[in-house]
């Protein structure tokens, strides 16, 4: 995949790290300025909501400086934040446009050897081996392409770790992943929805049939892995399209995800943010939010009604017993 930005917005302190050093050369031919804070760039922050698509063409540069764990009782014990943070991908529900508005943009974090020392210090102090969710603020495989910190942090955990890594993704370069010495330790999870829904909904993202065959790699090169519905967009036509996409994993993955793998769904949350957003940068996009299905949920959030989430849950609960019986499902939520 070739990723192509405008600017790089950096912080200085980032170009005393190695990897620092290696985007400075990799991106040599294009404008870096220079910030304060990445948290803090007045100029992009005062852009209008039109300007989100440009924006995201923006690749921010910096350290990470706060190392919260918040604790998770899904796939992992904890989601981590870790090497990046942002997208450079547009889904047009994506929960990141939540906490930086049009800022959604990717910021890389160059002292991953702290982050890390910081991951294994809490792993080995935990009681018994721990889960830590590293991609819940941006897409590794995506990030991966940029900066080779995927192979530095499988191996490295594989060697140093007790528990598991995990990650989810919406893109299909696996193949630097599949010959590591990641001794099982890496849970690698592929998020999915129906083609339709790709297409005008995950823009910027690899095709369902590309993300299918990743996933099949990767269960073949020996990683535990999961398939993640998400998130679960009742449009009007939702039973037809969230039918033919199990029919499709049914037919396409290999036998080795159906007798290992397991599925989370979680359905769609909708906030007034990203309404805004796409309402501007997106005026001819497919509306997501429906007033008549929806509810509200917290401060500006929608969800789907607590009966149109029990059955689509029921839905999806018959189809996949029906054709990947054999992959258990974790949770919906």
């Amino acid at each position: 995949m070739n990723m192509s930005f405008d600017a790089v917005y950096y912080e200085p302190n980032a170009l005393d790290y190695e990897l620092g050093q290696m985007l400075r050369e990799k991106y040599k031919h294009l404008p870096w300025i220079e910030i304060e804070s990445h948290n803090r760039i007045p100029e992009l922050s005062a852009a209008e909501n039109q300007d989100f698509p440009k924006l995201k063409k923006h690749l921010i540069i910096g350290l990470r400086k706060t190392h919260k764990y918040v604790e998770n009782h899904k796939v992992s014990d904890w989601l981590v934040p870790y090497t990046s943070s942002g997208c450079r991908a547009m889904c047009l529900y994506c929960y990141l446009v939540c906490n930086y508005n049009k800022c959604a943009y990717l910021r890389l974090f160059v002292n991953r050897e702290q982050m890390m020392d910081r991951l294994l210090k809490k792993d080995a102090a935990a009681p018994a081996p721990q889960t830590f969710e590293i991609g819940s603020n941006s897409d590794l495989i995506l990030e991966n392409i940029i900066t080779d910190n995927l192979p530095y942090t499988i191996e490295r955990f594989a060697r140093e770790g007790r528990g598991h890594l995990t990650f989810p993704t919406k893109f299909d370069m696996v193949k630097p992943l599949l010959n590591l010495d990641h001794r099982g330790k890496t849970i690698f999870r592929m998020s999915v929805n129906p083609h339709e829904i790709v297409s005008c909904v995950e823009l910027g993202t690899a095709p369902l049939s590309a993300r299918i065959q990743a996933l099949n790699q990767m269960a073949e090169a020996g990683y535990p892995v999961g398939l993640l519905i998400a998130p679960v967009i009742l449009l009007p036509d939702w039973k037809e399209l969230y039918g033919e996409l199990i029919d499709q994993l049914a037919d396409e993955l290999n036998e080795k995800v159906k007798k290992t793998g397991f599925i989370e769904i979680i359905l769609m949350t909708y906030s007034f943010v990203q309404n805004a957003i796409n309402t501007d940068a997106f005026p001819q996009a497919v509306p997501l939010l429906n007033r008549e299905t929806m509810t509200g949920r917290g401060r500006g959030k929608y969800c789907y009604r607590n009966d149109v989430r029990a059955e689509a849950e029921s839905f999806l609960r018959e189809k996949l017993s029906q054709q990947l019986k054999t992959m258990p499902i974790w949770y919906i939520s």
